[in-house]
């Protein structure tokens, strides 16, 4: 059955803010607090974790576990605010002069501006164990929690994972961009982390390895879709709306599809992987409808 689109928005709606909300509170109670020695490293873990983001990767983690099970399963919300950990210490080491170099994140300070570098990587650091603490308490069946923690790995790592993808990012810097480069790059560097954000969520929903195709098919074409769209926008919006400095990539002169395509043609990129990603469910039926909506929303933030 196919939802109105009217309730269809209100669904994702709720979808979008409780899922905030639960990460959030997640988050809240698995992270030291403020006031826990050594507080410096606490306060900066903090303050980028709290700025303000979507939890876009919590959320889907959620509700791939929800479509696989059939019902939220619980403690789940563990696993979502641990993806977001890993999340947020990828953007702060991102935002180092070593690497892009941004004074602004989420609409705030990036943690080296507010808390000097030397603990802003102590920090991403610091996120990175963290996150894999909670990882290893997760209340599902062990031989799960282990996949999920394998699968998490590798999409954080360096073979074909978002550090390999960082790399060959700051590589591909002041050369002639390639198509097979950008792929790589997008594929690895964002879609890892997305794609292992469905599948660890799945797997905590008791998936077998046949479902398991079917959501990393998913996760790759939404992964590369949100870049595609996150590419568009760094050319086509302010600071202010992006919530980051705007037109990074082409002062670093990055391989980007719109610099390869143009702006229309990216777009119509990112509606075709959407359309291969929406296919990838099929087999789940009505179950698969937030999913599915999630898919939508993360292209449409180009309107």
């Amino acid at each position: 059955m196919e939802f109105p689109l009217a309730i269809l928005t209100d669904m994702l709606k709720d979808t979008l803010e409780t899922g905030q909300r639960s990460a959030d509170a997640a988050l809240e109670r698995l992270l030291p607090a403020a006031t826990q020695h050594p507080v410096s490293i606490h306060r900066a873990m903090r303050h980028s974790v709290f700025a303000g983001g979507k939890r876009l990767r919590p959320i889907l983690c959620i509700e791939a576990g929800r479509m696989v099970a059939g019902s939220l399963p619980r403690g789940i919300e563990d696993l979502g605010a641990a993806l977001e950990m890993l999340h947020t210490y990828s953007l702060i080491h991102d935002d180092l002069p070593a690497l892009d170099n941004d004074d602004l994140r989420r609409g705030r300070a990036t943690c080296h501006k507010a808390f000097g570098e030397a603990i802003a990587i102590l920090a991403g650091d610091a996120l990175q164990t963290q996150a894999y603490e909670v990882l290893s308490r997760l209340a599902c069946p062990p031989e799960a929690r282990v996949r999920i923690i394998e699968e998490i790995a590798r999409g954080t790592g360096t073979i074909d994972g978002m550090i390999g993808g960082q790399v060959v990012d700051l590589e591909a810097e002041h050369h002639k961009p390639d198509l097979a480069t950008l792929e790589y790059i997008h594929r690895s560097k964002t879609a890892a982390l997305i794609t292992a954000s469905v599948v660890s969520g799945g797997l905590y929903g008791g998936a077998d390895d046949q479902i398991v195709r079917h959501l990393k098919s998913f996760g790759q074409s939404i992964g590369l879709a949100f870049q595609i769209v996150d590419d568009v926008l760094d050319v086509t919006q302010t600071s202010e709306q992006l919530g980051k400095t705007a037109g990074k990539d082409t002062a670093a002169e990055k391989v980007t599809y719109p610099s390869l395509f143009g702006i229309d043609e990216s777009l119509q990129k990112a509606d075709s992987l959407v359309s291969a990603a929406l296919s990838a469910l099929e087999s789940f039926g009505p179950r698969a409808e937030t999913m599915k909506s999630l898919a939508h929303f993360l292209v449409e933030r180009k309107k």
